[in-house]
């Protein structure tokens, strides 16, 4: 992401794109209930107002529309005031054309009930033709503002972020295809006197559906697929971690975590971590140099980097540490003044080498966790 979209969004309220995720997700599905014929059917009964389902599912598709924009806006961010007021727009915007389309069917005339062709079927009738065009402009209108943010906000930046604008910008275009074009056409070849209504029943809905899935992909994509990477890659590293920990977890004094029936991976990494570093520190005065810089020695003898040949001694210095520590020696000589790569760098890295390294050594017998002998300060 650019410095200019990190500056931006770091202004915007911290909980409006997962408000209004959670708004669009809800209302997306509100759509395609209220859609079903069935839905439709139950909602005329209970009213007792002949096709009064249809100005209330184009009116949820006028607020879904609206949503979609608003989680755009605030996904994007920007200062404060901007976002405000750009949500407030949108909101009116579609507050008076849901107001609008209630009010053409309450002046229009349908008395005959339609669930799945009113579209075609009062494309001609006065107020229901204007309802019927005005939901599927505010449809339209908010499928063209979401391209045009996506474009411009699709220079600024990369990775994953792009990647999604992409997704959003192909669920637009399958649903200006696959869903506005059918409808627009079935509607106007009414007005000519053709019948096209097949495009509105049988290929608009399954490509609304097909669409929405690529809008939801391109929104979630973003923001689950980072922390999805993360632990899984938790779970490797957690894994990758067992020979270190098996060797030291005898000294550690670190609290375990409470009790708890569900953990995540990520949380289950960095308690091992700390843990770690816990039992490294308590095994610090049983570092002894000689012994390292002798498998340094042999360790460059033997061709190995720089790097690597420290990993290699410093995995040396901890074994044998582990070793007189695990039957309660003294430390002896003056203490190590030498700190470890593992602890010199964040994060699991460092100690995944190290790891790594003595999983080539065989295991210890240890004692019971948290069994250091104490030692005079």
């Amino acid at each position: 992401m650019s410095r200019r979209s990190r500056r931006a969004g770091g202004a915007a309220p911290p909980h409006g794109p997962a408000l209004s995720a959670w708004v669009a997700v809800v209302l997306g599905a509100v759509v395609f209930v209220c859609s079903a014929p069935l839905t439709l059917s139950a909602v005329n009964r209970l009213t007792g107002i002949p096709n009064f389902g249809a100005p209330l599912t184009y009116g949820m598709l006028s607020a879904y529309s609206c949503s979609l924009l608003v989680l755009l806006v605030n996904w994007r961010g920007g200062p404060r005031e901007l976002v405000r007021r750009s949500v407030l727009r949108a909101v009116a915007a579609y507050a008076v054309l849901i107001v609008a389309l209630v009010v053409l069917f309450a002046l229009g005339d349908a008395r005959t009930e339609r669930l799945r062709d009113l579209d075609t079927y009062y494309a001609r009738a006065p107020y229901l033709r204007e309802m019927i065009v005005l939901y599927l402009l505010g449809h339209t209108a908010a499928t063209v503002a979401m391209c045009a943010l996506c474009l411009k906000w699709g220079r600024e930046v990369t990775g994953l972020l792009a990647t999604g604008l992409r997704l959003i910008m192909t669920g637009a275009a399958l649903d200006a295809v696959g869903f506005q074009l059918t409808k627009y056409t079935a509607v106007v070849a009414r007005w000519t006197g053709h019948d096209l209504d097949l495009l509105s029943t049988e290929v608009a809905p399954p490509l609304a559906a097909l669409a929405a899935l690529v809008f939801c992909a391109g929104f979630v994509l973003p923001r689950l697929l980072p922390p999805a990477v993360a632990h899984w890659r938790s779970v490797g590293d957690h894994r990758r971690l067992g020979p270190l920990w098996s060797r030291i977890r005898f000294a550690s004094t670190a609290p375990k975590p409470s009790a708890g029936w569900w953990r995540t991976p990520l949380d289950r990494l960095r308690w091992r971590e700390v843990a770690i570093h816990d039992a490294l520190l308590a095994l610090a005065p049983y570092f002894d140099d000689a012994v390292r810089e002798r498998a340094l020695a042999a360790a460059v003898d033997a061709g190995r980097g720089p790097h690597q040949a420290r990993v290699a001694a410093e995995a040396a210095m901890l074994t044998d540490a582990v070793r007189r520590a695990a039957v309660h020696e003294l430390p002896s000589g003056p203490a190590s003044a030498h700190r470890l790569h593992a602890t010199e760098v964040a994060g699991t890295d460092g100690l995944v080498e190290l790891a790594r390294e003595l999983a080539t050594t065989p295991l210890l017998d240890t004692v019971s966790e948290g069994t250091v002998r104490a030692f005079p300060g």
